[in-house]
């Protein structure tokens, strides 16, 4: 059974059509790639499993619960973690204290661990304690924000372009905590422009364009159309 299934899901902006019933799913364990260029719809799919837009039609499915009455709010208690496209940290705020947040409400105990675990995958935030993270750099607020997904051990972990902008030093570091992520048995999914490095730590793919899913498979049978330059 899929940890997460995506069954005909239709997405409208007014009069635009983002989405236009596609069909994704995800099993428990795996590292799952959406890639496709700008406006493929990637980051819709995002934002309905996570609830900031509401479906026109069909089902998202999250450990056999229907989510669609179930506000954004409690689709992260129900185990959703979720690191938005733009590194969106909270510029005042510590780097702990940002990490922090994405464990807010579960008690001490359980962000101390987390935090433990983070600190041994990202050594940026002992590095950066205390520093606000608005003074950190694109490739290192990206770390801060994957890490605050990450905080609550999310069963699903939706990364919207976590390399998107980034150098090449950064991909690689990202692309190695992301690795970590998957040994540590946390279900993944990402989109992602940059085929390339996402290709690396997929599992299976789906290649999106104008609101649908084209190509779907393993890693090997997407890689050549992933890579083509239509879709990038």
């Amino acid at each position: 059974m899929s940890l997460l299934e995506i069954d005909g899901l239709t997405i409208r902006y007014g009069g635009i059509t983002a989405l236009n019933g596609i069909s994704i799913a995800v099993t428990e364990g795996e590292t799952v790639l959406l890639v496709g260029a700008n406006g493929a719809g990637k980051s819709s799919t995002i934002n309905a499993i996570i609830g900031l837009v509401p479906a026109a039609g069909g089902r998202i499915v999250f450990d056999g619960k229907d989510l669609a009455t179930v506000p954004c709010e409690r689709r992260a208690r129900l185990g959703i973690g979720f690191a938005p496209e733009g590194r969106r940290v909270f510029p005042r705020l510590s780097v702990t204290d940002n990490v922090l947040s994405g464990a807010f409400g579960l008690g001490r105990a359980h962000q101390k661990q987390a935090l433990d675990w983070l600190c041994s995958v990202f050594p940026l935030l002992i590095e950066r304690a205390k520093q606000p993270a608005g003074q950190l750099s694109g490739g290192q607020q990206q770390m801060v924000a994957i890490a605050r997904a990450m905080c609550s051990f999310p069963r699903l972990l939706l990364l919207d372009e976590p390399f998107l902008g980034l150098a090449p030093v950064w991909i690689q570091q990202i692309s190695a905590a992301i690795a970590q992520m998957k040994q540590r048995g946390t279900t993944v999914l990402m989109t992602e422009q940059m085929a390339r490095p996402a290709l690396k730590l997929a599992t299976r793919g789906y290649v999106m364009r104008g609101g649908e899913v084209r190509r779907s498979g393993t890693v090997a049978e997407i890689r050549e159309i992933a890579l083509a330059d239509e879709y990038l």
